[in-house]
């Protein structure tokens, strides 16, 4: 993913902010205090983005990737509406604990900027629930340029969206954040309707780091640089985990984008064995090092 890349990340401060004070209070919202669960994943599973991932002679990429990670940040939804006949193909070949985070589609976020989108949200949803016990979290991205003034327009959204759906919302404009009374309005509307606010970690828009959880759910978009501070930032984010942990995270969603996506399992597979053993948890480490081409003798 190129959104915030830069030319030298090791010239900046890629340390992350001090949490938002209402976020923990967020947390502790948590009656079971107990993690649930904890999904780390790509954002692709194509051998085209993920070249030297999959063992030669792989016969279906998203079986072989399922058996490696438990998630999939699923950006391909946000280009197409998908058929049951698909979207149930594909839950049939992850493994039983997998789960699908699919985008929602730019029609709805892009095109119509969340105007007069309700048959769309219809349309959008049907195929999507044949996920069933496989859907994690459905996401909203919202353009760049979408700003505030469009508030009304998430609260319309947010109405007409199925309550039996979860959801998070990226929003990438500034205003968002760098306006309190804005931010303030956002995170209560956030609330209001269980609706996680995605943290986007980005050398080049530092500003999405705004740390403010809206519920126990923490999704969290990651970005690498393809530079050495990838493993450093990652390092900080599971000392941050771990507080967050304490304080009554029920869920932790990650998905790790590099600039060139080809070694963003790489890069999960490091985040997964220290997060492994910061909070006690046991997921299975990806392949690193795929079976060797067979020599033909």
């Amino acid at each position: 993913m190129k959104f915030g890349s830069v030319d030298d990340p090791g010239n900046l401060n890629l340390s992350l902010p001090q949490d938002h004070p209402d976020t923990y209070k967020v947390l502790e919202s948590n009656k079971q205090g107990q993690l649930e669960g904890i999904y780390v994943g790509c954002a692709k599973w194509n051998k085209k983005d993920l070249k030297g991932f999959y063992p030669r002679g792989t016969k279906d990429e998203l079986t072989y990737y399922a058996q490696q990670f438990n998630s999939i940040e699923l950006n391909a939804t946000h280009y197409k509406i998908y058929g049951e006949d698909v979207i149930s193909g594909w839950r049939e070949k992850s493994g039983d604990n997998f789960k699908f985070f699919p985008k929602v589609v730019n029609s709805i976020s892009h095109f119509k900027r969340l105007k007069g989108v309700e048959a769309l949200v219809e349309e959008y949803t049907l195929p999507i629930r044949a996920f069933e016990e496989k859907l994690g979290m459905i996401f909203l991205q919202l353009r760049d340029d979408f700003k505030p003034k469009d508030f009304d327009r998430v609260e319309r959204f947010l109405e007409i969206w199925p309550k039996d759906l979860p959801l998070a919302i990226e929003l990438r404009h500034t205003d968002w954040y760098n306006d309190e009374t804005v931010a303030t309005r956002t995170y209560q509307l956030f609330e209001e309707h269980n609706v996680s606010n995605i943290i986007t970690d980005t050398a080049g828009r530092r500003d999405l780091l705004h740390m403010r959880l809206t519920t126990p759910d923490a999704f969290i978009r990651y970005v690498g640089a393809n530079h050495e501070t990838d493993y450093s930032r990652l390092d900080e984010w599971v000392d941050r985990l771990k507080i967050w942990k304490d304080h009554g995270l029920r869920n932790l969603y990650f998905f790790v984008h590099q600039n060139v996506e080809k070694e963003s399992p790489l890069l999960s597979a490091y985040f997964i064995e220290k997060l492994n053993k910061a909070l006690g948890t046991d997921l299975d480490l990806p392949n690193k090092d795929p079976e060797p081409p067979k020599l033909d003798l």
